[in-house]
């Protein structure tokens, strides 16, 4: 019986270290991506934004799109309507890393537009921040994030899938997809919905309800590190 609850505690004991160090070894990942975003302290970036949501008829407009250390974003549509999160954590990953106050959690691997990667959950350690949880798929070779899904205390849950090219030395993507559920999802203040003629006749509440949303943009320029007035993000 000793010896059985002998090997029972050294099972344990091995578990438990072999779990801490997995554990570190995400975080340490985590920190080489943060480095490698570090690198931008500013940028100002064109692009072109395309909305794709059931009940919104908006047209592809082109967007103008601001960042500044630690956590400044700023995206600027011409005209039309922009349904992206209050902070543009959704699509400036460069927010989500601005510190270090969250324990990173390994969750796995998965294969991402046929990249392997190693699933990160990112659990905030401040009670205040916006972000509930974040599970980020690194592309461990490249240190480049190819897709995270983030729940949020007021916008719910979405999910973002990047692609990169001549700015991947950067860790910035030359495309972003932002997809959410509109059940979730805060409308911004001032946008008219408008539906099919054909359908039944329901509240705005019922109308978007389980409807699927996604915004993508493609970015054609980055210019980094040139310098970003703090009146851009007033």
């Amino acid at each position: 019986m000793r010896r059985r609850i002998i090997s029972l505690l050294l099972t344990i004991n091995f578990s438990l270290l072999t779990y801490v160090t997995h554990a570190q070894d995400m975080t340490a990942l985590v920190m080489k991506v943060k480095t490698k975003l570090d690198q931008v302290n500013d940028y100002e970036a064109d692009g072109k934004m395309k909305t794709d949501v059931s009940f919104i008829k908006a047209p592809v407009g082109k967007v103008k799109v601001y960042f500044k250390k630690p956590n400044k974003f700023r995206l600027k549509k011409d005209g039309g309507i922009s349904l992206l999160p209050k902070g543009g954590v959704s699509v400036n990953l460069n927010s989500v890393f601005a510190t270090s106050d969250f324990v990173a959690l390994a969750a796995g691997e998965a294969v991402v537009d046929g990249i392997k990667t190693k699933i990160v959950k990112l659990l905030p350690t401040n009670e205040n921040s916006e972000i509930v949880l974040s599970t980020v798929y690194i592309d461990e070779t490249n240190l480049l994030i190819r897709k995270s899904v983030t729940t949020t205390k007021e916008n719910g849950t979405y999910e973002i899938d990047m692609s990169y090219g001549q700015f991947a030395q950067y860790g910035l993507p030359d495309k972003v997809v932002f997809s959410f559920n509109t059940k979730d999802y805060k409308l911004p203040k001032g946008i008219t919905l408008e539906f099919d003629d054909n359908e039944k006749k329901q509240t705005d509440a019922e109308k978007i309800k389980n409807r699927k949303g996604k915004v993508e943009i493609t970015y054609t320029n980055y210019v980094i590190n040139k310098g970003v007035p703090d009146a851009v993000f007033k």
